[in-house]
């Protein structure tokens, strides 16, 4: 089965009359796909351009592609950028279209969904009314929560759920994401969604490993804060949002409304699956608001990062002090890899966050001496343009504390697979294990989800000899037996099909898939 970790989420409804009040700006009555703060601006972003990494084929040449080029390569219809720099806009610049196959170009104020990045905003509402209000942090969330009860168990009779573990992904609290709802889909309330009940389609939000004691990513955990700023405000999340981040900070492209009110989708890319496909209904709907139910622009994402950066300097208080962004921007002692909202790695001088929502994904980059990016595309392969444009800009503006990633074997296999076809990455990937087994990079993973999307672009052939190569190379990967159960069952091959899922069965008995996929091939497991 795809393994590809969800960090999407949902988000609770109110009147669209609101909603459009929220987003105040008009969009201009020409498409505007660029923006300058002076017209000096426009070389540098031309540097960015012109400086993405090139394609590196082993054995080639190194090719350097525009950043349409890029798009093409992977499919991708729009991408919007905003960078910033000093602590102010510098320049937005928007490219391609809002659906694929589209004529419609992205602009300026294309509304995105920012899916994860969602989170760091909220924790930016959640820190304001925990000052005005006087919340600890530290504080068992269940005295604040009030319609609904994080249950108690064994691993919370010492250590307790609190808002700073909650926003810091050390509560041990359950579901990493969420998929979100097709447009005409039923909605579940918060309540059932961290209860797992219908039509909520994610398990329930439960604690499974000692709070305190281990950092794991929990969108769950960020839906407990949504129930409990509705709680304790007693008000729509998206008005609590819109009161206390979106307006002070003037960030009118963006609401946290789920659904996107009718009078605003004109304004809205439509998400894009891997295989250059629109998403049904143009995109889903999230009501767990506070991991990923934001919809806005890179400029009104480098608003929110300015105003953290601002606010660490004691320059400005419009949401947060001093001493609370601080605190948002230093690494927790209980956590690996975040503050409070924001992702602060070691080693690492920057802030900031990705999101990965159906057929979208949104990168921002930020850096507390004020400079930074914030890249938004409508499609699932977006985030494969992110470390290029991320690496440019860096160059040009000279920020310090982001270290480039190499590139990662998963990009070479998948380039290689575009431009020269599923044996030559095969073959490639083979070579590189040989050379080096026991690199962590080159897991199962690569080869399983290459496999998908060409599953998902019906190349039957191509996507089996993926799978069977990852079989080869990984012979006690369950999963892997089980993604080649799947081709062979979509293939036609249910006899050999069968036999992938009980070998997976074998390695893992707990594939509830192989066991399921297993009861509805019956006699078709044994006979041809």
């Amino acid at each position: 089965m795809s393994r590809v970790p969800s960090s999407r989420l949902a988000a609770v409804s109110f009147t669209g009359a609101l909603a459009l009040g929220l987003l105040t700006g008009a969009a201009p009555a020409k498409p505007q796909t660029q923006w300058l703060s002076r017209p000096a601006e426009a070389a540098r972003v031309a540097r960015v351009e012109e400086g993405l990494a090139p394609i590196s084929v082993p054995g080639e040449t190194p090719k350097h592609l525009s950043l349409p080029q890029w798009m093409e390569l992977y499919k991708v219809p729009g991408v919007s950028i905003a960078v910033f720099d000093q602590g102010k806009l510098v320049w937005a610049k928007a490219y391609g279209v809002k659906q694929a196959g589209g004529a419609e170009p992205v602009t300026i104020d294309t509304l995105f969904q920012a899916a994860s990045i969602s989170k760091p905003v909220t924790a930016m509402a959640a820190m304001h009314h925990a000052e005005k209000n006087k919340w600890s942090l530290d504080e068992n969330v269940n005295d604040k929560l009030v319609s609904w009860k994080l249950p108690d168990n064994d691993f919370t009779k010492e250590q307790k759920v609190t808002l700073r573990r909650l926003l810091s992904h050390t509560a041990g609290t359950t579901v990493h994401g969420f998929g979100g709802y097709t447009v005409d889909a039923p909605l579940p309330t918060t309540q059932q969604i961290l209860d797992g009940e219908k039509p909520a389609n994610t398990s329930a939000v439960r604690v499974d490993t000692v709070p305190g004691t281990l950092t794991r990513y929990s969108g769950g955990g960020t839906t407990i804060v949504q129930q409990l700023l509705v709680d304790q405000l007693k008000k729509p999340f998206p008005r609590i949002m819109q009161e206390t981040v979106l307006a002070p900070l003037g960030m009118k492209d963006s609401t946290f409304e789920q659904p996107l009110p009718a009078s605003l989708a004109p304004r809205a890319a439509t998400g894009t699956t891997p295989d250059g496909k629109s998403i049904q209904g143009g995109w889903h709907v999230y009501p767990e608001m506070a991991p990923a139910g934001l919809w806005t622009t890179p400029s009104d994402l480098a608003r929110a990062a300015l105003e953290m950066s601002k606010a660490a300097k004691g320059q400005s208080k419009r949401v947060v002090s001093q001493a609370m962004a601080k605190q948002m921007l230093t690494r927790q002692p209980e956590s690996k890899s975040f503050g409070i909202g924001y992702l602060r790695n070691p080693g690492q001088d920057w802030f900031g966050h990705g999101g990965a929502n159906e057929g979208y994904r949104a990168l921002l980059v930020a850096f507390e001496s004020g400079g930074g990016v914030a890249i938004m595309t409508n499609s699932d392969n977006g985030s494969r343009l992110f470390e290029r444009i991320v690496a440019s800009a860096i160059s040009v503006y000279g920020w310090k504390g982001y270290t480039v990633a190499p590139e990662h074997p998963g990009m070479t296999t998948d380039l290689l697979a575009r431009m020269k076809g599923t044996d030559v990455a095969i073959a490639w990937f083979k070579a590189r294990k040989a050379e080096a087994p026991k690199d962590e990079k080159l897991s199962a993973d690569i080869l399983n989800e290459l496999g998908y999307s060409l599953l998902r672009e019906k190349r039957l052939d191509d996507a089996l000899k993926l799978f069977e190569a990852n079989v080869e190379l990984f012979p006690q990967d369950a999963n892997a037996h089980d993604s080649l159960g799947e081709g062979y069952v979509a293939a036609g091959r249910k006899t050999e099909g069968a036999a992938s899922y009980r070998k997976s069965l074998e390695l893992n008995p707990k594939n509830d898939n192989a066991r399921k996929v297993l009861e509805t091939l019956g006699t078709a497991a044994t006979t041809k």
